[in-house]
């Protein structure tokens, strides 16, 4: 396989310089589009965009299998020195870029093999919607494996490791309303209080307990109660709950207990409490084929060496929506070490620039070695018919 040479590597900074410097929120990468779709164009791919979201798919080769390849466009909106901007904040500037960077180096291989490589940008991962957005347009119907990739903080790999698989758990935000009733503070008997009454949710909360064996947690991460006068009792109160959980059977049951503690609340204290329960980002589930070849990827790129066994971690990725949503999918993503501080989703985010030509690297050597297994699991379906 030929490498990133200087020009290809000049050519993948200043792709991220431009990605990092123009971040746009989700379903807002207006220009991000625009841009990713003139680039996938430029080097000889098939692109196709939407009329009702942002995103472009941009696809080479032809025929068996078929292989996707999926980079989240997306940044946060969050407070950097003072001032609320969208930030590139958990790398997805470097997603694009390897994913654009995996599509420029195939191009300059001097023969690819027989099969269909399809590179997805997909928007919104900072939602939770893209995925099912992309699912939605039947961008993945047909595909045979489909490969993702996300950098990873210091605290999970070092850098110029890298591991086959990113398991992340299953996480759910719950809002909810508590509707009591206003009273003077000299007489809170004529009143109920919301406070007290989200107090005896938090203290139920901790008593939650599911499967000890997979990690979970529940709790309340936003209450507001109250106004500015100290002498009335507030009945009304609006709160958040976070939920983890390591699989998605024991995030179905954390909400369901969360759903029984709100109703017996609301009985025994005789108020109303909403609960908001939107959808929740799928854990992940493993595919070992998928895995074993991104493993040999890291392995020839790295070193085996520097080879991670699969990161489990707490935090949540739509990504695996695809898998979830439509399980003949072979999907795994790669996790990448790139000495990435002080940590994902912090406002002033660093990490090795460097790191981006081995992610390209492992990638491009992941999607043609996927490209070989299965023309050699055809052959060998052939011989033996």
């Amino acid at each position: 396989m030929k490498l990133l040479n200087d020009q290809l590597k000049q050519e993948v900074r200043d792709i991220f310089a431009y990605l990092h410097d123009h971040p746009e929120v989700s379903l807002k990468e207006f220009q991000t589009t625009e841009y990713i779709a003139k680039k996938a164009a430029d080097l000889g791919s098939r692109v196709a965009t939407f009329e009702d979201c942002t995103g472009v798919i941009a696809e080479i080769g032809s025929g068996s299998p078929k292989i996707g390849l999926r980079a989240d466009i997306d940044a946060l909106w969050q407070e950097v020195e003072g001032t609320f901007k969208a930030n590139h904040s958990c790398g997805h500037d470097a997603h694009m870029t390897m994913v654009l960077g995996t599509l420029m180096l195939l191009k300059h291989q001097d023969s690819l093999p027989e099969g269909t490589v399809r590179f997805i940008f997909q928007p919104a991962e900072e939602k939770g919607l893209g995925a099912l957005k992309m699912i939605e347009k039947g961008v993945v119907d047909d595909l045979d494996f489909l490969y993702g990739v996300h950098v990873r903080p210091v605290q999970e790999t070092k850098n110029g490791h890298a591991a086959p698989a990113i398991l992340h758990g299953a996480t759910q935000t719950i809002t909810g309303t508590i509707i009591g009733e206003d009273a003077h503070a000299a007489r809170p008997h004529l009143g109920i209080n919301s406070i007290e009454v989200a107090a005896t949710f938090v203290h139920e909360l901790a008593h939650i307990h599911v499967d000890p064996m997979v990690p979970h947690s529940v709790k309340m991460t936003k209450l507001q109660a109250g106004g500015d006068s100290a002498n009335i009792i507030p009945g009304k109160a609006e709160f958040s709950l976070d939920l983890r959980a390591q699989t998605n059977e024991v995030m179905e049951a954390l909400i369901t207990n969360v759903k029984a503690a709100a109703d017996s609340i609301a009985q025994f204290y005789n108020v109303q409490i909403d609960l908001n329960i939107p959808g929740n980002l799928a854990a992940a589930t493993e595919n070992p084929v998928a895995e074993s070849i991104l493993a040999e990827a890291i392995a020839d790129v790295l070193g085996e060496e520097n080879l991670d066994p699969p990161l489990v971690t707490t935090g949540g990725e739509d990504f695996h929506f695809y898998s979830l949503k439509k399980p003949h999918l072979k999907a795994t993503m790669l996790g990448l070490g790139c000495d990435l501080t002080p940590g994902l989703h912090h406002p002033n985010m660093t990490f090795d620039r460097n790191a981006l030509f081995s992610g390209i690297e492992i990638l491009t050597t992941a999607i043609l070695k996927t490209l070989n297994h299965e023309e050699r699991r055809g052959n060998h379906a052939i011989a033996t018919r």
